[in-house]
């Protein structure tokens, strides 16, 4: 489907151009060009753009240049269209502002990205508001619309209608990714909405960790055609061949380039892989950049540079719809380019967007826009109370001496099981006991005024003394603590309603270290450096309170998560997620 709003508004400069009746406004002379269509690299091209547009690619004699015509000799470097971020969760840390230039500089002139976050806290309107952060900048920033699928009541779907309405925009796509466990789980609410987007001409991005065989063909034939969650060689391919879009990732959350370049040497078509980050953390984005990295390592481990370019351009842009418009250099495209030493370096000495030069050797030449976020979106932590310790306590049956609890057990960062564990009784309450490494965790539903919270048990974590907090839980919105001690679960708690959002570290009746994000309580104001600097702060506070991991906040943003195995939390209780069920602290 043709996207209105991106279309050419002046095809006749084009046209005159090419024929040289009319100057071009910028030409590229003297490079060599990556045809991301045929494969081919073709020598000393000129590349000649009017207005936003590539008006012809050429290496005949016509005069297309004037007195006011700009010209960049390449002097025989290599021209690859712009990189396009084909999954990525932008409402994440940064704000737009402060995120773009570290993306342009790095050769990304197009992102696609998820919404969900937004709009778990926000509704529509926080979600338009974050959609229209990223609009009227230099580069350009497509959305996907959130399915909300959430282990959370709250949280759990979104109006057919307010879906319909964000579905309609030309920057949206599609339908934002599905987790195939809970799609099953809800077919009857979850197949309409994924029609909707299909009925629309958009696409419906999916998330199928750990599907396979008739699983995953089942889950391919509701209408998805994307998936960024294989982690090896085997499933990718497997995917590939039931003719899904294979994302590829490397990011700040996972890294799974490695092991999927094993595809490389299997013989098979690579037209449908896409390389993308799934969001960056502040450290990666400050030592290794964006999509730029990820195209690199993908060069660097044995792919075809034809092949890791055509993965973050063409293959991206014909996925979703978008490739008459961005995705290769060619007449009628949008002039997004970047100039590279030669094929094997994706190291931009210029980057061009919309026809304008923004970024020269790292440096960033256009400034990303501000976008004002409304009062509701700054002020989204709707906790009513101040909290205090008994709002942290698990209250036993009467007279109960001991019984036996289901209490969240880390296997590793990200993924949790359920342990069965006999709790004594003391004073009719349930203690967690730092000696057998069990402490509370609580999630708080910030979001609606109730507050209404739960309390139960986490093993694994390490943690001897201390509490740490966060707004930005994935998938629910609420406000999750874990503690050794309620009095720092408390102070926690407090400090992120005075931040209006953030993550929070306390030990003793102390803030030891915190990060605010106030836009939304998922994403901070402040530079992208200092964003850095306090996040290692938080994540070391955390780690010398004893905690394991190596990032304390991943760990604990993710405990909300429909989609990582097996045992979740929200403000109702505890979720499997093998059959969706929420589930008390106590066996009966």
């Amino acid at each position: 489907m043709k996207k209105k709003l991106f279309c050419n508004p002046d095809p006749k400069a084009l046209m005159d151009v090419a024929v040289g009746t009319q100057k071009a406004d910028l030409v590229i002379s003297n490079c060599r060009i990556l045809n991301v269509y045929t494969g081919e690299i073709m020598d000393d091209h000129s590349i000649y753009i009017k207005d936003k547009w590539i008006a012809c690619v050429s290496r005949d004699e016509t005069d297309r240049t004037g007195p006011n015509t700009k010209v960049i000799d390449a002097k025989g470097m290599t021209v690859i269209p712009g990189l396009i971020e084909g999954h990525t969760h932008l409402a994440n840390y940064f704000c737009a502002k402060e995120f773009l230039p570290h993306a342009m500089t790095g050769g990304t002139t197009c992102i696609v990205t998820e919404t969900l976050e937004a709009y778990t806290v926000g509704g529509l309107k926080g979600v338009i508001d974050f959609i229209e952060s990223y609009q009227d900048q230099p580069v350009k920033v497509f959305s996907l619309a959130p399915v909300m699928i959430s282990i959370s009541k709250k949280t759990s779907g979104i109006p057919e209608d307010e879906l319909e309405s964000l579905l309609k925009r030309d920057d949206v796509l599609g339908m934002g990714e599905v987790y195939w466990q809970s799609m099953f789980q809800d077919l009857e609410n979850t197949l309409p909405l994924m029609n909707r987007s299909l009925f629309l001409g958009k696409t419906v991005e999916g998330h199928s960790a750990g599907a396979s065989g008739g699983k995953l063909a089942a889950y391919v034939g509701s209408g998805v055609s994307s998936c960024h969650e294989p982690i090896n060689m085997d499933q990718a391919l497997e995917r590939l061949r039931m003719g899904l879009c294979v994302m590829a990732r490397e990011g700040g959350v996972r890294k799974d380039l490695e092991a999927i370049s094993k595809i490389k040497d299997q013989g098979v078509d690579l037209r449908r892989m896409v390389l993308v980050t799934d969001s960056v953390s502040p450290e990666f984005l400050i030592k290794k950049g964006t999509l730029e990295y990820v195209v690199q390592k993908a060069i660097d481990l044995g792919f075809n540079p034809v092949d890791a370019i055509r993965m973050v351009t063409l293959n991206v842009a014909e996925h979703f719809g978008i490739d008459h418009m961005v995705g290769g250099i060619a007449p009628g495209r949008f002039a997004d380019l970047c100039i590279i030493p030669d094929i094997q370096k994706i190291r931009p000495a210029w980057v061009i967007s919309n026809g304008t030069i923004i970024a020269r050797d790292g440096k960033c030449l256009i400034l990303p826009r501000n976008h004002e976020y409304s009062k509701k979106s700054l002020n989204s932590i709707n906790l009513k109370k101040i909290f205090k310790k008994d709002d942290f306590k698990i209250s036993a049956p009467i007279g109960t001496k001991k019984i036996d609890v289901r209490v969240i057990e880390k296997v590793s960062m990200l993924v949790t099981k359920e342990k069965i564990i006999s709790m004594e009784v003391h004073d009719g309450q349930i203690h967690g006991d730092v000696e057998k490494d069990i402490i509370k965790i609580t999630a708080i539903d910030r979001v609606n005024a109730s507050n209404k919270c739960f309390t139960g048990l986490i093993s694994g974590m390490g943690m001897k003394k201390g509490a740490i907090a966060t707004s930005t839980s994935w998938d629910t919105g609420d406000i999750i603590v874990m503690g050794a001690m309620e009095a720092d679960m408390t102070l926690a708690v407090n400090r992120i309603k005075e931040l209006k959002g953030g993550v929070v570290v306390c030990a003793e009746g102390k803030v030891l270290a915190e990060l605010p994000m106030p836009i939304l309580g998922i994403m901070s104001d402040l530079s992208v450096e200092e964003i850095a600097r306090k996040t290692e702060q938080v994540n070391q506070a955390a780690k010398e309170l004893g905690t394991i991991f190596e990032d304390p906040i991943l760990s604990l943003v993710t405990m909300t998560s429909a989609a990582i195995p097996f045992l979740r939390i929200c403000e109702e209780g505890l979720v499997n997620l093998k059959d969706g069920k929420t589930l008390g602290l106590f066996i009966e």
